[in-house]
């Protein structure tokens, strides 16, 4: 038997996470947007009422959420608005590797410091020249005695300019590939690791995203995640973890814009009736129903799945293919309904747009979730 049934805990987390979606972050959106501004204000206020750092243990401080709870907030914050709603999550994507390889001493020092005091921390996998192809890193983590020497650079960091902490995926073995990656946690306040670059984005602009360099940055062996060179694998499973919860963000703004194209179209009047009534736009409003409703059905399953301890893999890369790209499909066609006052700032649907291209993006393109899904059915588990 298959159950979507909320338990009354659960339905209590959505509605406030709603309620907070609506009464904070809607209303100062627009602002944040307009001036891509930092939201302390709106991060520090998560943090106090428990919307952040979802999945850490009660032993390090959290309130170690299930992964379907966990989905349940996120779309709420993607409904509110996506650009905050990433600088509020963010600590879960730095903090996955840690639960994951950490030793205990790193799992209470690291973890407990975002659960102590709203800081927070960020995942720095990326660079310049090394995207989805992860292998072409060329940042180096070099062993001296009891520490690593690291040095490189790291782009499209979340919260990169404000976080307290860093987990840094870095070469330690150059000449074998991905076979040669290792994470590490490393502290951000040192002089050694710099903000180079705020990034100027035509979406989410409320979520700070920058270039971190680190230039000869002592980090001690005991902060190193799980063994040497296994960090790909380390990365791979922090993704299966966290993309659920991007494939939620992506249905909170697929869901904001579908409402919103839905009231309008029962609103604006054209030959003399609500367009609602035009069959061109009811087609538009069925399918961006559809595209909301299945994407979140995928995004539970992933969540559910990871929650019972089974590989989600597939659904994970699935959902945040889907999701992704759906909401792609549904804010454009909320643009649409909206007619020439969708291209208008004035208008909600303009933001929802530009806000949902990046989940497209990162995390892993939708082209990447192809390539992983096409993996996942053509090839057998043993391989």
């Amino acid at each position: 038997m298959v159950d979507f049934t909320l338990t009354d805990e659960q339905k209590d987390l959505r509605e406030m996470a709603h309620n907070f979606a609506e009464n904070e972050m809607r209303s100062v959106a627009w602002e944040y947007d307009k001036e891509g501004t930092w939201p302390q204000e709106v991060i520090d206020k998560a943090w106090e009422v428990g919307l952040m750092n979802s999945h850490i243990p009660e032993e390090y401080g959290g309130v170690g959420l299930d992964y379907l709870s966990g989905c349940l907030i996120e779309e709420e914050l993607g409904w509110g608005c996506s650009g905050i709603g990433t600088s509020i999550g963010a600590n879960g994507l730095a903090g996955a590797p840690v639960l994951i390889g950490g030793s205990e001493e790193t799992k209470k020092k690291y973890l407990g410091m975002l659960t102590e005091e709203p800081k927070l921390a960020s995942f720095c996998l990326t660079e310049p020249d090394a995207g989805s192809d992860v292998a072409g890193m060329k940042t180096r983590a070099v062993k001296k005695g009891d520490k690593y020497i690291l040095n490189g650079s790291k782009c499209f960091i979340t919260n990169g300019q404000y976080a307290d902490w860093y987990t840094v995926y870095a070469k330690t073995d150059p000449d074998a590939g991905s076979k040669g990656i290792t994470a590490f946690v490393v502290d951000g306040k040192q002089d050694a690791v710099t903000v180079d670059k705020k990034e100027d984005k035509m979406g989410q602009r409320a979520s700070n995203t920058a270039t971190i360099t680190f230039n000869d940055v002592e980090v001690p062996a005991e902060n190193m995640l799980g063994e040497e060179n296994h960090g790909f694998k380390l990365a791979m499973m922090t993704l299966d973890r966290t993309r659920p919860g991007v494939a939620a963000m992506a249905v909170g703004i697929a869901r904001g814009a579908f409402e919103a194209a839905s009231e309008y179209s029962k609103e604006r009047q054209q030959f003399g009736v609500p367009i609602a009534m035009h069959q061109a736009i009811q087609f538009l409003i069925a399918d961006m129903a559809v595209k909301v409703d299945a994407s979140r059905l995928l995004t539970w399953l992933s969540a559910v799945q990871l929650d019972q301890g089974k590989s989600n893999t597939l659904s994970s890369s699935e959902a945040k293919r889907f999701a992704a790209d759906s909401a792609m499909e549904v804010t454009t066609d909320a643009v649409q309904v909206y007619g020439g006052y969708g291209f208008i700032k004035e208008y909600p649907v303009e933001k929802f747009m530009r806000d949902a291209k990046i989940m497209q993006l990162y995390e892993g393109t939708s082209q990447i979730q192809r390539m992983v899904i096409a993996r996942e059915v053509l090839l057998p588990r043993n391989v």
